[in-house]
């Protein structure tokens, strides 16, 4: 089979070639691939990977759909079957799996970080990581869910609890997550208040969602905020850019409210701001993907057409490497989805 294959770091040791193709172990299905997007974490598997556990060479990707070619195992799935990946093997018996969140299982392992990925004609992947996937669903913005949405899914309807008559604050809304994240807060009913730069972008985060878009190259965010929530401040502040934005962020929130993280672009280790946080009584929670319930849900509303996710580009899969290229573009908006039919 073809792969995207990372055999040593930086952009010049990613190459699509051939990769033998995958057998399925006991308990496992085999996929024949249609397609999958790119995230950051591609990039960083790429220029670094420290800190997951994993050897090169190794095929790439996280999402990803596909047909089943073959199923070792009992299940309720058949051969032919259209199905989405949920991007983890799980083991399904320690604590965190056996209470349904198996985003924390103590042995998870995630396709194109510690196993080989979904950038190929084939994967194997657990029976148990398979969801069914409608054949009229489209391929482009279903191969979007299983990382971005997915972990905005959580962010907005779990950490942060949205829900009707809430205001959110999404930071950097020209990201994928933070894109995903506006469009989840918008149909959870909130009043949704979003950061990026650019009219290109700002009119583009419009579009998704936004009842208002702030330029933080132009405005202060924090003024902003304030002025537009008669000085409350917002419910919640999804942010994953981390030190460039965490302090506007933290003074942006009303007392009690909520911030969410799942990533930090611009550098981990903000000032924490303890005193704002105890008296304001601020509650910060980290996030990463979410579980199966949460999957399946969002696929659910996916298939009804309640969501769509929005999408900057797709490439062939022999063309990845100008899909990363474009994914790490300052006007790149949206998801970069590669075609692997």
């Amino acid at each position: 089979m073809k792969a995207v294959v990372l055999e040593t770091r930086g952009a010049d040791g990613v190459h699509y070639q051939e990769h033998e193709k995958p057998t399925p172990k006991e308990g496992e299905a085999l996929i024949r691939l249609e397609a999958a997007s790119l995230n950051r974490v591609d990039v960083y598997m790429r220029d670094s990977g420290a800190g997951i556990t994993h050897s090169l060479p190794q095929v790439m990707g996280v999402d990803g759909i596909g047909h089943i070619e073959e199923i070792n195992g009992h299940s309720d799935l058949t051969i032919g079957q259209r199905v989405i990946l949920y991007p983890y093997e799980f083991c399904g018996t320690c604590e965190h799996c056996v209470q349904g969140d198996q985003p924390l299982c103590l042995s998870a392992k995630i396709p194109g970080e510690h196993i080989n990925g979904t950038f190929a004609d084939y994967i194997c992947m657990p029976i148990q990581s398979l969801l069914p996937l409608s054949d009229n669903a489209d391929a482009t913005q279903a191969a979007c869910l299983g990382v971005a949405y997915l972990t905005a899914w959580r962010m907005v309807f779990g950490k942060a609890k949205a829900s009707p008559g809430k205001v959110a604050l999404i930071v950097g809304a020209g990201g994928g997550v933070a894109c995903a994240s506006v469009q989840l807060a918008k149909l959870a009913g909130c009043f949704v208040i979003a950061t990026t730069s650019g009219a290109d972008k700002i009119e583009k985060v419009k579009q998704a969602g936004a009842d208002v878009v702030i330029d933080y190259k132009q405005e202060d965010v924090v003024k902003r905020v304030m002025s537009i929530t008669q000085r409350k401040g917002v419910d919640f502040a999804i942010d994953n850019v981390g030190d460039a934005t965490w302090s506007s962020s933290l003074k942006s929130v009303k007392r009690g409210g909520d911030i969410v993280t799942c990533g930090a672009t611009t550098g981990s280790h903000p000032s924490a701001d303890l005193q704002r946080l105890f008296i304001r009584q601020l509650s910060i929670h980290g996030s990463t993907m979410g579980d199966l319930t949460e999957f399946s849900r969002l696929v659910k509303v996916f298939e009804e057409g309640l969501l769509k996710p929005v999408i900057d580009s797709v490439y062939p899969i022999s063309k990845a490497l100008r899909a990363f290229d474009r994914l790490e573009h300052a006007e790149r908006f949206g998801k970069v989805v590669l075609n692997i039919t």
